[in-house]
């Protein structure tokens, strides 16, 4: 029985978080090795994974660096099984994500298929390898980070919103179908947060006032508070909490 002491403990836990090499992915990756759990850190270039585990292991730490691009399948499997050799993956958080802004009647192809490849193509694909493992294993806990855009549109992210609410979808079929298996999938929306990719919105006077003005706290986000949500979904606190996806967004949704 899971006493009151362990109930959202991740210490035993080894969690690999796609695009954590920086912004909210490393956020959640500090989050996590304080909370006493082992990170994989994960990016594109070896340089960039590297760094960001020397950092958390200098900080006393323990983080792993996995060098893959979550776009490229095969690349996936062979990085995914080579981790597997090393030990098992507890949770997965499926945080890699861009972002290309245009009208929608401008959007070229191209800027439309990165998006919906990298923000929820790539998660059937990581997620795939790591359940497949979870559910020998005897379960496992999958964290999707998706978005306030997922509920709400705005201009020029036609594509982003697409995705984020295409994965909100996955989340659900996730959890249906892996449920069975002890796996519990569920997905975080953020709303506004002062992060390196937010950094021009926010320095727009008019965009700073305007969130400012529809968040009832009257503020964008700490990025640090975002680490909790995470953690509760990646602990026994949440054993059964699965297909949610919990707004992280200062109550913007819950007021007209």
């Amino acid at each position: 029985m899971t006493t009151s002491n362990s109930l959202f403990s991740v210490s035993d836990k080894r969690v690999l978080i796609t695009g954590s090499t920086r912004g909210l992915g490393y956020v959640f990756a500090t989050g996590f090795s304080r909370a006493g759990a082992s990170v994989i850190i994960n990016g594109t270039t070896a340089a960039g994974v590297n760094s960001a585990a020397r950092e958390i292991n200098n900080g006393g730490g323990a983080a792993e660096a996995a060098a893959f691009d979550v776009n490229d399948y095969d690349e996936v499997r062979r990085a995914i099984a080579g981790l597997l050799d090393q030990g098992q993956i507890d949770v997965l958080v499926n945080n890699a994500g861009i972002q290309r802004r245009d009208p929608l009647i401008e959007m070229s192809v191209d800027n439309w298929k990165q998006v919906i490849d990298t923000n929820l193509s790539s998660v059937f694909a990581v997620s795939q390898m790591v359940a497949k493992s979870m559910m020998d294993s005897g379960g496992g806990k999958i964290v999707n980070i998706s978005s306030l855009n997922s509920i709400g549109a705005r201009p020029t992210i036609a594509n982003y919103s697409a995705a984020k609410a295409g994965l909100n979808a996955l989340t659900r079929s996730m959890a249906t179908e892996w449920g069975p298996y002890n796996i519990q999938t569920n997905a975080i929306a953020p709303g506004y947060f002062a992060t390196d990719l937010t950094r021009p919105l926010a320095e727009d006077v008019q965009f700073d006032s305007w969130v400012k003005s529809e968040v009832p706290l009257g503020r964008w986000g700490n990025p640090e508070e975002l680490q909790g949500a995470a953690i509760f979904l990646a602990s026994d606190a949440a054993s059964y909490v699965n297909g949610h996806v919990l707004v992280v967004d200062g109550g913007w949704t819950a007021c007209l």
